[in-house]
């Protein structure tokens, strides 16, 4: 991406702290009027901030203001990250009240590398005239220079109305409907043919949209529909002449509301789109714009047009960053233009945009998860652009760093570096950053079945005849079949009655429940839920006897259960790269002969992490290995917490509360659907520094940002203190700060580590150093103090150990 520079010549900026500058973005009507539709105008209004003598940190005293509903806070140098604090507060328009005070994210690498300027993520609040901004850089951290927070009003017009992606339907209850499909009980059921769904290879997209065009001969998919589609009349600046192909997709596409639909201005981004230079979306990044929760869904699009103008005009942008963006309504809204069946170039993943989309969900879901409709959402968008480049959103894929960079999780990597991500992943795999959010991130496993498959949680719930024998249900010639899932409605296909393992019926993916008629004899009966992208979940069966002519048996027996709670056994029916094409025929896919279960060849083993510690989580890191010959399909961690796990992930980051035993168990799951389980169980323990032998000259400090309120802190060389314990594992925990110094770190005597705690941001409760062993045994872990020229202090907050 090229370099904006006209964008920072239209930003006006505060010559004097505190004065309040007006952009009028547009003619002299003002922003678009009520009742008319086409694009809405946004203004903003910026002030700079007063920054104190030394630097480190700066506000904006409470003040009225022009209406605005969105700020953030931007500086000239685009590198530069506030590792400090940055808050803000609004006075509300229509009750007068401020707010809370609301954090704003320091950095808001989304993934511009095109920026002139950089900024926190937006905040916001809703209709407001006054505002009050307060900034710290951290220890002796020294704040970016021309900071101005920015005011956008998002005008007010009429914006199109589209039909959330993630609405969830009631379920359908066909037994009050039209009767379902009834094949021969005695035929064999079709098998699902893979190479029906293996459509012809995309053509290759341009280079950039400068170059020059390429005029395919659409190929048919097995619909029929070519694979180069109409362009999306969305996105008004690409053309098909100059946009790379839009490949069809094997998932169906979900509605998606048009830029002209949430009111895009396109007169403040006139560059052309860019595309991805090989062509191929080979990921997904999911994000959380961090704005707030405290929106409407009518007020989406002018959270969108606010978000817009800010990256655009304070952050001299091109565009919007996100390819798309969606509502907690579930409402998908284009983002970025380009088309939204194109490979779209974005600026939301620094040094993986050129491989990548990034879908955003509005909100800010640190602590509180996305909406069910938000989720299924995103699910449905990913499953369809991945789709259309035979992407499975299950897997794992290989990309090429644009640029150096970390991580959230610490790991770094050089550019051109090849890095192994999830397909579908969050903003902070890739770069160092909290978004989307702990409790979004959390989630993202589920995001994954959802999108690629099996049907998930499928559970037989009863099964009703005309009386119940033990666990075996007695009927007539009628039985009827409840079931549950947690995949929603919408991502499934179909669910198929199976009678001694054939499709005995076949009903819609919104049905909860269908009857079948059988034959005189003994019956096995289970329900196969098929997902989108062709993949089965089987449920358990439950034995029926069917006898024309029963004995009577009372009406009211309850249903029999089936004789197992075992989680759902996914049978694939295809390899999940060549996904089967929504218009599969509805038949019982093949189902693998393999009865092999998986092996864990590295038994789930628990260590002690790197992280912030306090009195309810220590980090903790899982790890295990589970291999399958016939293919491994995923790894769930059933317990404490669920989460699912892709075939080649290998450990995991979690927490546990300190002095309580706890077991983690973990089920391995082949693609032919065979389990095995493992588990491991520990107890982390703190030990404060007070529990520790000392020697040479150590002070007591008190805070309750330290461990029990107490630490102790050193500068006197070759002061010591020494834990003795029995475990298995044990973590250093220390207070961080940009003058802190060195300590070295001696095990059962053995000197093994120097160990340094200097940090540009201050940090409590970091455990710092981890050691492992095979097994637990007595050790002791000896710190000595370094006595560093110039930053000779340390400051220690006890041992963790796991036992």
């Amino acid at each position: 991406m090229r370099r904006r520079g006209w964008g920072a010549a239209a930003v006006a900026v505060a010559a004097i702290a505190g004065t309040l500058v007006v952009q009028g973005i547009g003619d002299g009507d003002g922003p678009g009027g009520e009742g008319k539709s086409g694009p809405i105008r946004t203004s903003t209004t910026t002030a700079a901030l007063t920054v104190a003598a030394d630097g480190t940190s700066a506000r904006l005293a409470r003040r009225d203001t022009a209406p605005f509903s969105l700020l953030g806070v931007s500086w000239a140098d685009p590198a530069a990250h506030v590792t400090g604090t940055v808050e803000a507060r609004a006075r509300s328009t229509a009750s007068g009240a401020w707010s809370k005070w609301q954090r704003l994210d320091g950095n808001s690498g989304d993934g511009a590398q095109d920026a002139s300027r950089g900024g926190t993520s937006p905040a916001w609040f809703g209709p407001s005239d006054g505002v009050e901004v307060r900034m710290s850089g951290g220890a002796s951290q020294r704040l970016p220079e021309d900071l101005r927070v920015a005011m956008i009003d998002p005008g007010s017009g009429t914006t199109s109305s589209v039909e959330p992606a993630g609405f969830v339907m009631d379920p359908v209850d066909p037994t009050d409907s039209a009767d379902p499909v009834t094949p021969d009980p005695s035929s064999e059921p079709a098998s699902a043919d893979p190479s029906a769904s293996e459509s012809a290879d995309p053509p290759p997209a341009g280079e950039t949209s400068a170059a020059p065009a390429e005029t395919a001969t659409p190929a048919e998919s097995p619909s029929g529909a070519p694979t180069v589609s109409t362009p999306d009349p969305s996105a008004p600046s690409a053309s098909a002449a100059s946009a790379p192909p839009a490949p069809a997709s094997t998932a169906p596409r979900p509605p998606i509301a048009s830029r002209l639909d949430w009111g895009a201005d396109e007169s403040i981004s006139p560059e052309a789109p860019g595309y991805l230079p090989g062509g191929k979306i080979k990921a997904v990044v999911l994000h959380h714009t961090a704005t707030s929760n405290d929106y409407t869904c009518a007020q989406a699009p002018a959270v969108i047009r606010s978000i817009y103008a800010y990256d655009v005009q304070q952050l001299t942008w091109k565009d919007i960053g996100y390819n798309f963006l969606v509502d907690k309504c579930g409402t998908i809204y284009e983002g970025r233009k380009g088309g939204v069946d194109r490979p779209v170039m974005g600026a939301h993943a620094y040094g993986f945009n050129s491989e990548t989309t990034g879908i955003a969900v509005i909100g800010d879901y640190s602590n509180v998860a996305p909406s069910k409709e938000a989720m299924t959402s995103v699910a449905r968008l990913a499953a369809w652009k991945l789709g259309q480049y035979g992407v499975d959103p299950t897997g794992t894929t290989t990309l090429t760093a644009g640029a150096a960079g970390p991580n959230y999780f610490r790991q770094t990597w050089a550019a051109g570096a090849k890095m192994t991500f999830p397909v579908i992943h969050g903003h902070r795999d890739g770069y160092n950053t909290v978004c989307p959010g702990d409790a979004y991130y959390n989630l993202l496993p589920t995001i994954r079945t959802w999108a690629g498959g099996p049907v998930d949680g499928l559970t037989l719930d009863s099964v009703t005849g005309d009386g119940v024998s033990g666990t075996t249900v007695l009927t007539g010639s009628t039985v009827t079949l409840k079931w549950s899932a947690t995949t929603p409605a919408v991502l499934v296909r179909q669910y198929d009655v199976l009678v001694d393992g054939k499709v005995a019926a076949t009903v819609a993916g919104t049905a909860t429940s269908a009857q079948v008629d059988l034959t005189p004899g003994t019956h096995k009966v289970a329900v196969q839920g098929v997902h989108q992208s062709g993949w089965a979940a089987v449920t358990s069966d439950v034995t029926v006897v069917a006898d024309p002519t029963p004995a009577a048996t009372d009406a009211t027996t309850p249903a029999a259960t089936p004789t197992t709670t075992a989680p759902t056994t996914p049978a694939p029916t295809i390899t999940p790269t060549t996904p089967a094409p929504a218009t599969t025929p509805t038949t019982k896919p093949t189902t693998a002969a393999d009865r092999t279960p998986p092996v864990f060849s590295t038994k789930p083993n628990l260590a002690l992490g790197l992280g912030t510690v306090n009195t309810t989580a220590v980090p903790l890191a899982l790890k295990w290995k589970a291999t399958d010959a016939g293919g491994l399909k995923e790894v769930r961690l059933t317990a404490p917490v669920a989460k699912t796990y892709g075939p080649t992930v290998l450990s995991a980051n979690l927490t546990a509360k300190p002095g309580v035993a706890t077991t983690w168990r973990m089920t391995a799951y082949d693609r032919a659907g065979n389990t095995a389980s493992a588990s491991v169980s520990g107890t982390p323990v703190i030990l404060q520094e007070t529990s520790a032998t000392r020697t040479g000259t150590w002070t007591a400090k008190s805070s309750t940002s330290y461990l029990g309120g107490k630490s102790y802190g050193s500068s006197t060389k070759n002061a010591s203190l020494t834990w003795t314990f029995t475990g298995r594992s044990a973590a250093l925990v220390v207070s961080r700060a940009a003058t802190s110094g060195q300590v070295y770190v001696y095990v059962d005597g053995v000197k093994t580590a120097t160990v340094d705690l200097k940090s540009t941001t201050t940090k409590y409760r970091d455990a710092i150093w981890t050691k492992t062993w095979s097994a637990s045994a007595r050790h002791t872990v000896k710190i000595v103090v370094v006595a560093t020229a110039g930053r000779p202090t340390v400051t220690t907050d006890g041992l963790v150990y796991l036992k």
